[in-house]
This record gives structure tokens, sequence and C-alpha cells, in this order.
């Protein structure tokens, strides 16, 4: 067996840490087709930020650099996609908690907006919210599935952080 798949390796962290994401992807994706429960803007969002953490981890593991450069490279991209997953849930979370009188109004669909907007003025449009991204349709533990997405983020840039930067 080589050093490169014993359990503290890089390559075995971050092949984990690839694992994840796709779990949480895969679940939303059941809880959308056999529980009924469609995404809002914001949730799409947190499911591209999960891709996208989810492919850095994916080359980062199947590449495994052998050098700290390496390493600490796929960590600084592991950690920016985790900071975008933060700030979009982090955002939905906050929606999410507002005072009824103050959640913003239904907005078109995010279709409807990727063909009559230009890409910038969607995000945009997104991160300010809209009436159905403060609705909260399901619960584990207490935690709406936005805080759910939010603390995965932060564990797994904290996991990215300790697999790319930590001393070998």
């Amino acid at each position: 067996m080589t050093n490169s798949l014993l359990p503290g390796s890089f390559r075995t962290q971050f092949l984990l840490g690839f694992a994840i994401c796709a779990a949480l992807l895969a679940y939303a994706f059941y809880a959308q087709l056999h529980d009924g429960l469609e995404p809002c803007p914001l949730c799409i969002f947190q499911r591209v930020a999960f891709f996208a953490l989810g492919i850095v981890f994916l080359i980062g593991g199947l590449h495994a650099p052998k050098g700290a450069g390496g390493r600490r490279g796929y960590g600084v991209l592991a950690l920016l996609a985790s900071l975008g997953g933060i700030a979009v849930a982090g955002n939905h979370v906050r929606l999410q908690h507002l005072p009824p009188d103050q959640v913003p109004a239904c907005g078109p669909g995010l279709d409807y907006m990727l063909d009559a907007m230009p890409i910038s003025g969607v995000i945009r449009k997104v991160m300010t919210g809209s009436g159905e991204c403060a609705n909260v349709d399901w619960t584990f533990l207490g935690l709406s599935m936005p805080e759910w997405s939010l603390v995965w983020f932060v564990l797994l840039a904290l996991w990215a952080g300790y697999a790319a930067f930590r001393r070998r």
C-alpha cells in the first residue's frame, strides 16, 4: 500500500471531501425529485457552490500533489469555493430569520432571470433574496436545509484547510 492511500494523506482527505459534496448534492436532488421540494434560487446557488467545491476536492484528490505548494493551491481553491457557499448559505439563513413583514416579495424564477438579465444582474437579484427563499419547507434536528448547508460549508472549509495546510 502506498503512502498516498493512508487515511491521513492529502489524497484520501480530498477524496473524502469530494464524497461528502457528492452525497450532499445527491440528497438535495433526492429531496427535489422524490419529496417534491423545489429549490429556490439561493438553493440552486448553494448547489453550484457544493458542485464547485466537490470538483476541487476531486481534482485535488486525483492529482495528489507531492509538494506543499500544490496542496496549498488546491486548498486555496477549496477555501474560495467554501467561502462562496458560506456567503450564499449565510444570506439564505438570514432571509429565513427575517420577521415576516421584512421578507422580500417573491420574484421571477431563475430560468426567467437567466433569459432576461445579464449574469451579474441575476447574481445580484438572487443574493437580495425573494419570498420563496424565506420559506422553511424542511428541517432536520431543528435546522433548515440552508442552515445545514452553512454548517457543511464551514466544516468542509476547515477540512480543506487542514488537508492542504497541515505539516506533513
